[in-house]
């Protein structure tokens, strides 16, 4: 029975989320780096994987990007279990088969076994980013959210540096007759293992369970998530199906473009060692050093261009300054040589980190916020589906015509023709026709939109 006072006090509720942040995200953002190295260390082995198992470009694309199948198909049953069995229990699930699937990878035999393991790594993670994000909602009051989950994903662009250098210095490791790309697996792979005990007994599943939270904080909590509970509750909104959102042509614009940032950023992550590679004699870990400089340019200019729209407003014309800037960068990749393709490639990083980063406000401005979740939701897996596409498309070309570069001029062309289509996308839904009745489903919120920042 709770027997705390029936007000809040706003101090009180602030010093309850600083304490569940601070015990919290550090651990979380540790997990995402590891989920995140775990996703993309493919990038670093191809060439070992073609020597030693006849693994050919064909069918390294095609199974590099059967991870994003797997975690497309998986992520709704995944997400209707994390409901059932706690985020606790859940995130500590994900976290074991992912890294089991990971550290299996090591004993593929041919392009099969590539092909299986690839999409049961993204089945196993599917709902990873779904759990987090649903830990937040029982952990933190709406306004403490939008801060974690900046924090959060911060994994990601931390990831992106150090996984070039980490898998680099792995692959050096050798005994036991197994070579460095099949240790490289078994180590990050065992990362993952190791570290969900951890979060198994570092996480609970419940505000009232923690015994790091005083009693008072533990109230204003539980009694602030309550609240919020019922405000949703009380709005009756019945999610529309998917087949209802993609029927309204701005989600699918929205789709359209976050695919198109995907397909240029996956594209890259799974192919630039190997153009690394083409530039000179280096070993593993100078080619994971290489691989870094575009992600840590990268980063700078999220952060600048993110400054530049806040103070300059206009969000559509940043996004598409930066997908320009993209379409310029993969399509210099294709003229010079070997260090100049490089070069284009930290020049067209600029661009489509940044242009990954500014999206996201725009449905959020336009999305009736009681439904905003789902959609972006629906955005995100529809665009991650940009994974699958490019690395496929790349293989084939690759091992068809000896050369990427059909693929470099393609994601060129598609981020141009996204830097146009933007300007076609609403960013609030004050843009609609006067007297035109908009769906029920997507009708404007009378509470203002929530800024909610869910982009992978």
């Amino acid at each position: 029975m709770n027997t705390l006072n029936p007000t809040t006090d706003p101090t009180v509720l602030a010093r309850a989320a600083a304490k569940v942040k601070r015990h919290v995200l550090p651990l979380f953002v540790i997990m995402f780096i590891v989920n995140y190295i775990d996703r993309v260390n493919i990038g670093f082995v191809r060439s070992h994987m073609e020597t030693d198992l006849g693994i050919g470009a064909a069918a390294y694309g095609l199974g590099a990007g059967l991870f994003f199948v797997g975690y497309a198909l998986f992520e709704v049953p995944s997400n209707l279990l994390l409901q059932r069995f706690g985020a606790r229990a859940w995130l500590t699930r994900i976290m074991f088969t992912w890294g089991a699937a990971a550290m299996a990878m090591a004993f593929v035999r041919g392009e099969t076994s590539f092909y299986v393991l690839r999409f049961i790594l993204g089945a196993a993670e599917a709902g990873f980013f779904p759990g987090i994000i649903y830990y937040f909602t029982q952990w933190l009051p709406s306004t403490e959210r939008g801060k974690a989950m900046a924090i959060f994903l911060s994994g990601s662009a931390i990831a992106s540096v150090i996984s070039g250098p980490v898998s680099g210095a792995l692959l050096g490791v050798s005994g036991l007759s197994l070579h460095g790309w099949q240790w490289m697996f078994i180590i990050e792979g065992f990362a993952s293992i190791a570290l969900c005990g951890f979060v198994w007994f570092w996480l609970q599943s419940h505000p009232r369970e923690a015994k790091w939270l005083s009693e008072e904080e533990k109230g204003a909590l539980i009694r602030a998530i309550e609240e919020e509970q019922r405000a949703r509750e009380a709005a009756q909104v019945i999610k529309p199906s998917i087949f209802k959102l993609l029927a309204d042509r701005q989600i699918l614009l929205f789709c359209f473009i976050y695919f198109s940032v995907a397909l240029t950023i996956y594209g890259a992550t799974f192919w630039l060692p190997s153009m690394i590679r083409k530039m000179g004699s280096m070993s593993d870990f100078e080619v994971g050093l290489f691989n870094s400089i575009p992600w840590i340019i990268s980063i700078v200019a999220m952060y600048g261009f993110a400054a530049l729209a806040a103070r300059f407003k206009h969000q559509q014309a940043w996004v598409a300054v930066t997908l320009v800037i993209a379409a310029c960068g993969m399509f210099m990749s294709t003229i010079g040589g070997p260090v100049f393709a490089f070069v284009a490639i930290c020049f067209a990083a600029i661009g489509f980190k940044a242009a990954s980063a500014l999206f996201w406000p725009i449905p959020q401005g336009y999305l009736d916020a009681r439904i905003a979740a789902a959609v972006i939701a629906l955005i995100n897996s529809i665009g991650n589906l940009g994974g699958f596409v490019a690395p496929t498309a790349f293989g084939f070309l690759e091992q068809t015509t000896g050369s990427i570069q059909g693929g470099l001029y393609g994601l060129a062309i598609t981020s141009l023709v996204a830097a146009v289509v933007i300007f076609f996308a609403r960013t609030t839904p004050n843009g609609e026709q006067p007297g035109k009745p908009r769906d029920v489903a997507l009708a404007p919120s009378i509470e203002k939109p929530v800024a909610l920042r869910a982009a992978k």
